[in-house]
């Protein structure tokens, strides 16, 4: 089985995009209060790129709190990252850092909430991740 591990913040792309791919998903809470998910199946991770100018806090925190949690970091087999080209060199960093960091592949990188082609992209790429 797929399961995709996601955050998304309040604009709703990632968590959009997740639905269109169409696998099983968990969301990391957008608020710290809520708690981080315990993943105890391996995942990929869909993540958000917020990166400034030279690529600091690129990495969403409550995705550094989800991953700081060892048992939830031995899973991740992944990194599917969003962000936007206007961020040049920087475009999807965010899986570029923890995918370096979890020493895991980068499977795919999608702009804002994606195309058709990401979509079918992911599937094909998470799916043979499986096999």
């Amino acid at each position: 089985m797929s399961l995709l591990v996601y955050y998304s913040s309040n604009t709703g792309n990632t968590h959009r995009f997740v639905e269109k791919v169409g696998f099983a998903a968990k969301r990391i809470p957008t608020n710290a209060v809520d708690g981080i998910p315990a993943i105890r199946e391996p995942y990929v991770l869909v993540v958000p790129t917020y990166a400034g100018g030279e690529g600091q806090g690129a990495v969403p925190k409550q995705v550094i709190r989800f991953l700081n949690d060892p048992e939830n970091r031995s899973f991740i087999r992944g990194v599917v990252a969003a962000g936007n080209r206007n961020f040049g060199e920087f475009f999807g960093y965010a899986g570029s850092v923890i995918a370096s960091k979890c020493k895991v592949p980068v499977l795919h990188r999608f702009e804002l909430l994606g195309t058709e082609e990401d979509v079918k992209n992911v599937r094909e790429k998470v799916e043979r991740l499986w096999q």
